[in-house]
C-alpha cells in the first residue's frame, strides 16, 4: 500500500509540512502523499479511528492538538509524556503511536547552526512557558545545561513549569528578562510574540554579550526583529525555520523509510514560500 500522510491541525491551511514532505518524495523518488488535513477537536477521536483502520500510515500534529493527542495514542515515547504533547504519529498494526519530534528538531538545528553549543552554554534564558518552552527546556536538561531560566508573562505559570521538570530549571519574573540577558549565553524565544500578525516581543538586549546565542522558534517573518537586533549587538542567530526542517525529519523516515537531509536548497524553497505570501 502506497504511504499515505498528513499534517492535521484547525485551522492548517497555513502549514509548510506538505511542502518539506512533498520536496523529499520528489527527492528520493519514493511513491507516497502529504496533504493537510482540517480537523475540528470536537472531531479528533473520529479521525484517530481512521487512522487506526488503516486509511493512513502517519502523519504530523499541528496546533490546537498536539495536548490533545497524548490522550488519544496507544503508546507515546518518553519525550511527548515528558513534554506533554505528540507532534508525530504513527501505525503500528493497530496501535497507534505518537513522538515529540521539536525538540529533537529544536537541538539538530541548533547542532548545525553552532556545532559544540552544548559545551559552552552556562546559561541559557527561555521566553515563555507554554508547550514549546516545555519542550525546549526538557531539551535543554538533556544536553546537562547547568541553568535554564524561564520567564513568562504569567509568573506562576513559570513557576509551575520550572517546578515539573526540576533540576536545573528554574523560574524568574518577566520584568527581569532584559537584567538576565547579561547572564545568558543562549537566549531563545519560544512565545509567539514577534511573529506576523502578533504583537512584539518587547526585550532590550542591551546588555547581550558578542557571541550569546539567540533563537527565536517563530519563522514568519524569517528575520524576526529579536533576530535583527540580535545581530546588530553581535549576538549569534538562530531562526525558527531550521527547527521546522529538523522536526520533520523523524517522521518522514517512520513513514517512507528513508531518513531524508535538510539541505540548502529545500531550505531555499521554503524561504521563497513564506517570502512569496
Amino acid at each position: 500500500m502506497t504511504p499515505r500522510c498528513f499534517v492535521l491541525g484547525h485551522p492548517v491551511a497555513h502549514s509548510r509540512s506538505p511542502l518539506i514532505h512533498g520536496s523529499w518524495l520528489a527527492e528520493y523518488g519514493l511513491a507516497g502523499s502529504y496533504e493537510r488535513i482540517d480537523v475540528a477537536p470536537a472531531d479528533l477521536p473520529a479521525f484517530v479511528a481512521r487512522l487506526r483502520a488503516g486509511e493512513f500510515t502517519g502523519g504530523n500534529i499541528t496546533v490546537p492538538h498536539k495536548e490533545a493527542m497524548l490522550a488519544l495514542v496507544d503508546h507515546a515515547t518518553d519525550a511527548a509524556r515528558a513534554i506533554g504533547a505528540v507532534n508525530t504519529l504513527w501505525r503500528e498494526g493497530e496501535r497507534i503511536c505518537g513522538d515529540n519530534s521539536d525538540v529533537s528538531g529544536f537541538l539538530a538545528h541548533l547542532d548545525a547552526t553552532a556545532p559544540g553549543w552544548d559545551g559552552r552554554v552556562g546559561t541559557a534564558l527561555v521566553l515563555g512557558a507554554g508547550g514549546a518552552a516545555r519542550g525546549i527546556a526538557f531539551g535543554l536538561k538533556g544536553r546537562g545545561i547547568g541553568r535554564i531560566i524561564l520567564v513568562n508573562r504569567s509568573h506562576a505559570r513559570a513557576e509551575e513549569l520550572a517546578a515539573a521538570l526540576g533540576g536545573s530549571v528554574e523560574a524568574a519574573d518577566w520584568t527581569r528578562r532584559d537584567a538576565l540577558v547579561g547572564d545568558a549565553d543562549l537566549v531563545i524565544n519560544t512565545t509567539a510574540l514577534g511573529m506576523h500578525g502578533q504583537p512584539p516581543l518587547e526585550i532590550d538586549l542591551a546588555r547581550l554579550r558578542p557571541g550569546t546565542l539567540v533563537d527565536d522558534i517563530v519563522y514568519v517573518p524569517l528575520q524576526t526583529p529579536l533576530l535583527i537586533e540580535a545581530t546588530h549587538r553581535g549576538g549569534i542567530p538562530v531562526d525558527g525555520l531550521g527547527m521546522l526542517l529538523h522536526q520533520a525529519v523523524p517522521g518522514f523516515a517512520r513513514w517512507f523509510g528513508v531518513t531524508p537531509t535538510v539541505t540548502p536548497a529545500l531550505r531555499a524553497r521554503l524561504e521563497a514560500d513564506i517570502l512569496g505570501h
